[in-house]
């Protein structure tokens, strides 16, 4: 099957329905939707043995990988539907009118939230699924009741295609509005629909250039949109000496085998590992990086863009090269490199940018004072890690407070690579590892960014929504007159 760009008529049909349909999504019930969710992910778990073939061509990515990542989406809008279902989410506060109220009364107040609209989501390649097209940001959109048009990576085109087939012919026979959902292909579709007066919103993975471009569009526009964008990070990890001393080896085999899962192609992939001076674990890390096999990368530009990061590191003059994995015919071998905090301090910014790949750098630091100068190099991360042992803990504080004005998640203990789908899940962090740091693109939170609050004053009861009548009908946890009250 061969997948042509869309035309500027097909987007016109895709926009139209999609704007015909956002009312109409919007007034469904959230069981409704949940419902919808669910039957996506039932056809999506169906269609596992006809999609992973075709990623795997298409990514060369292995099978058990891809076929985890079809679980974790089908089981991603399944949470979503659960939260629906639930109700927290819309946020309903209702505050009783008060004739007494000083300095003036007040009036009968009632808010929750509402859907934007139709959504833009621009689907990443290091994910095929989890985060392309039955992604996270395809499944927070529909369950805040959001239509959503899907740009399509151009690394899997054609899973893209039939991906959108399965989850669209699902979503239509669930009984969801025509104009729901839909796929497009093409940048310059991807761009003609994000200038669209009739799109709402725009959520990306992708690269720091690729982000920042739309982002401009996305705000120059004539009626600015939100744009969440998840860019870049180098997720970095602080390591104590007392942790050394403790398990070294365990820290030097987690770290080699977190950089390097998926060919150093996740997006938490810790870029940075600060030791201590006279850490000791160079041999094994050495013998660790030589140990690990070469893999495929996701495609030839993401290869090629690797390489010339590497080779731009191994360049520099404070940086020294440990293990240089070469590119061959069995795939891209691991590259370790090393420096100084005191070096990177020197001049931090040509050291501290994201090498997309399996490359990383060990930074050897002489105390506390300097692991923490090097922590507040850093910009926005989506995480930040921690190694350490109990007796650590009267001093760390000033370290974990900079990282946590810097990061999103972190991590104690452990590897940032793997990304849990759960409620408190965080997945974002300050700028520049997205464009908007108070949102997540994984967890159940990550609705809220395709929802914005109305407050209905003095409203008649039958001109309310449901979620805000006196009776409450659809059995919501809510907040009156100050007081969380369930359903």
């Amino acid at each position: 099957m061969t997948v042509t760009d869309t035309t500027p008529e097909e987007l016109e049909r895709v926009l139209a329905a999609a704007a015909q349909a956002a009312g109409p999504l919007a007034a469904l019930r959230p069981a409704e939707r949940a419902r919808l969710l669910r039957a996506a992910a039932d056809a999506l778990d169906a269609a596992a043995g006809e999609l992973v073939p075709i990623a795997i061509e298409e990514s060369a990515l292995p099978e058990g990988r891809l076929t985890g990542e079809v679980a974790r989406s089908s089981g991603q809008l399944r949470l979503f539907a659960d939260a629906l279902e639930e109700g927290s989410y819309l946020e309903v506060i209702l505050d009783s009118a008060d004739p007494d109220a000083k300095p003036v009364p007040r009036p009968d107040l009632r808010r929750m939230l509402v859907p934007l609209g139709p959504v833009l989501v621009f689907a990443a390649s290091n994910f095929p699924f989890a985060f392309s097209v039955p992604g996270g940001d395809t499944a927070s959109a529909l369950a805040a009741g959001s239509p959503v048009v899907v740009k399509a990576h151009p690394g899997h085109p054609r899973l893209s295609q039939r991906t959108g087939e399965v989850l669209g012919e699902a979503l239509r026979a669930a009984g969801a509005p025509e104009g729901t959902f839909a796929v497009i292909h093409g940048m310059d579709a991807g761009t003609s629909a994000l200038t669209d007066p009739r799109i709402k919103a725009g959520a990306f993975t992708g690269s720091v250039k690729g982000g920042l471009a739309l982002l401009e569009i996305a705000t120059r526009r004539e009626e600015p949109i939100p744009f969440y964008g998840e860019l870049g990070s180098l997720n970095p990890v602080f390591v104590t000496p007392s942790a050394i001393a403790a398990r070294g080896d365990d820290i030097a085999d987690g770290y080699v085998g977190s950089f390097t899962l998926g060919t150093g192609q996740f997006c938490t992939k810790p870029g940075l590992l600060f030791l201590p001076e006279g850490h000791g674990l160079e041999e094994r890390l050495v013998e660790a990086v030589r140990g690990t096999a070469p893999a495929g990368m996701l495609n030839d530009r993401i290869r090629e863009g690797h390489a010339h990061e590497r080779d731009r590191l191994e360049g520099l003059g404070p940086v020294r090269t440990l293990v240089h994995g070469s590119d061959g015919d069995a795939g891209v071998a691991p590259t370790l490199l090393a420096t100084t905090a005191k070096e990177l301090l020197a001049d931090p910014d040509p050291i501290l940018q994201e090498c997309f790949g399996p490359t990383s750098i060990v930074v050897e630091y002489a105390d506390g004072d300097e692991m923490l100068a090097a922590a507040e190099a850093f910009g926005g991360n989506l995480t930040a890690t921690v190694h350490a042992e109990d007796a650590d803990a009267a001093t760390l504080q000033p370290l974990v407070d900079a990282l946590r004005d810097r990061a999103g998640r972190l991590v104690y203990n452990g590897w940032p690579t793997g990304v849990a789908v759960a409620h408190a899940m965080h997945h974002g962090g300050p700028f520049p590892s997205t464009t908007a740091s108070i949102h997540t693109s994984v967890g159940t939170t990550a609705i809220r960014r395709f929802l914005r609050p109305v407050c209905y004053q003095n409203t008649p009861q039958a001109l309310l929504p449901e979620a805000l009548q006196d009776g409450n009908p659809l059995g919501l946890p809510r907040r009156v007159d100050g007081v969380l009250t369930g359903a």
